[in-house]
């Protein structure tokens, strides 16, 4: 320790010194005050705020971070960045996060895992590092509603990248959030007078829905093997053909009819294209409707990337082919009417939706008027005909396990006594569903095949009866009539499968 010299204090000089600074700071203070006056009278108040600004922002220092907010809701609705950060952000997640939120819906494949409020989650794009974060404020507890809550995403970047934040990495969150959503979306079956959920972005007040359990897919579907070929094609087709319809001008929907008689799988081709195509179907029922009005609103609340089902279309009487001759017609209350239907499909209000499948059904297509048959309304006609050999071979591996490589003894007589035969696919898989034992099943189909070709043979024996002749004859007449008009039939040849 060093002594303390107290004579090395000059404590006389204190009192002088510490009234010099303080005669010197009233006066740096009264200098201050005399300019302040002199500029409040001389300088305008507008140039003084532009000066003092200057100054602050001088010697202020000015963030280097930028942050972009993202709403929920545009106005009254969703706001399509929001809804792709909220997917895109869920294949982000780290073990940073200290809080989680985990769902699974039914038939989802995965269970989906998104942040909770106030957790953050980096990214990085192309060497931007960007820092996006979950914020929700209002509805803190449960008597606040859904519609109280104000949740947003921050996403915080360099300011230098905002250019390319803003051009190309939010473009890219919106693409992957739909090939996300593709990969995981349910199929829905939507049927007519449904109910309204405010707070469920996929109901609305005239559909009802229900996830689609079927499990019909084209490779199990026993249909011919070349035009399931050509059903693929078609479909792989129009799905990337979304802007050469915009060149030609026409709206992206595709047209088709299936036709033949009840129990040759028309409903399962259906499911099989929704299920390949990841759309939702609605099943619109025309004798539910009561007008063209309520025809066209029905319309507009479909969405996009659908299939639009209309079953039995020669049912409707009000739609069937005006050449036809109905006995005991009976007046309809409908006011739905054929120009209406063909507005529909094909009018101005077809126009309103992208990426549509409109498919039509008939056990009886003569009885369809020919102007709904051109196409541009039914673009695709396919003919869902009788079992084949080729589509039991189908239902045999399907039901028994079955394979070409290694047939049953039976399959041969099976196959021949198809070709000569006139059964549905439905018909077989009922027959092979009655038993597990490959050997039971076959003899069982044998047996119901023998005895389908002896009643198809008794009444080849018997004639054909004086209905069937009749109703033979106006076909004949009504398609000769038909194919008087050559653009008609040369339009309908080119849209055969």
């Amino acid at each position: 320790m060093f002594p303390l010299n107290f004579e090395s204090l000059n404590l006389t000089n204190m009192p002088t010194t510490a009234s010099s600074l303080f005669s010197a700071y009233a006066s740096l203070t009264a200098f201050i005050m005399l300019v302040r006056s002199i500029v409040d009278q001389l300088i305008p108040h507008e140039l003084r705020y532009y000066i003092y600004s200057a100054f602050g922002r001088l010697f202020t220092p000015r963030p280097s971070d930028l942050t972009l907010i993202v709403d929920e809701c545009c106005g009254m609705v969703q706001n399509q960045i929001y809804e792709a950060a909220e997917v895109y952000l869920r294949t982000k997640v780290s073990p940073l996060n200290d809080r989680l939120r985990v769902k699974k819906a039914p038939r989802q494949k995965n269970i989906t895992v998104t942040i909770e409020k106030g957790e953050e989650i980096k990214d990085s794009f192309d060497g931007i590092n960007i820092n996006w974060r979950f914020v929700c404020s209002g509805g803190e507890n449960e008597q606040n509603s859904h519609a109280q809550q104000k949740r947003q995403f921050e996403l915080t970047v360099n300011k230098k990248h905002r250019v390319k934040v803003i051009e190309s990495y939010l473009p890219y969150v919106l693409d992957r959030a739909e090939a996300i959503k593709n990969e995981d979306k349910v199929v829905k079956l939507y049927s007519q007078e449904g109910s309204y959920d405010p707070y469920d972005d996929e109901s609305n007040s005239d559909w009802s829905s229900i996830n689609l359990d079927h499990p019909a897919t084209l490779e199990t579907l026993a249909v011919d093997a070349e035009v399931k070929r050509t059903i693929i094609e078609d479909l792989d087709r129009f799905l990337r053909r979304r802007e050469f319809y915009k060149k030609v001008g026409k709206a992206w929907k595709r047209g088709y009819l299936l036709y033949g008689p009840p129990g040759t799988g028309k409903s399962s081709l259906i499911a099989a294209m929704a299920n390949y195509l990841k759309f939702d179907i609605y099943d619109v029922e025309l004798t539910s409707i009561k007008d063209n009005s309520e025809l066209r609103r029905t319309l507009l609340t479909t969405t996009n990337r659908s299939i639009l089902v209309i079953e039995d279309i020669d049912c409707s009487v009000e739609v069937q082919n005006r050449e036809c001759e109905v006995e005991d017609h009976q007046p309809s209350n409908t006011k739905l009417t054929l120009s209406g239907l063909l507005n529909f499909i094909d009018g101005l209000w077809s126009s309103c939706g992208d990426e549509r499948i409109i498919v039509f059904t008939t056990n009886h297509k003569h009885k369809i008027d020919p102007a709904l048959l051109r196409p541009g309304r039914m673009d695709v006609h396919i003919h869902m005909s009788y079992c084949t050999p080729s589509g039991f071979r189908i239902l045999a591996s399907n039901y028994l396990g079955m394979h070409e490589s290694n047939p049953h003894r039976l399959c041969g007589e099976v196959e021949e006594l198809i070709e000569s035969s006139k059964v549905t696919p439905a018909e077989i898989a009922e027959q092979l569903m009655k038993s597990e034992d490959a050997d039971v099943a076959l003899e069982r189909l044998v047996d119901f095949l023998k005895r389908k070709k002896e009643e198809s043979n008794k009444i080849g024996d018997e004639g054909t009866s004086k209905s069937e002749i009749q109703e033979t004859d106006q076909n004949a007449e009504k398609w000769s009539s038909v194919s008087s008009d050559d653009e008609l039939k040369s339009s309908l040849s080119d849209a055969q499968v």
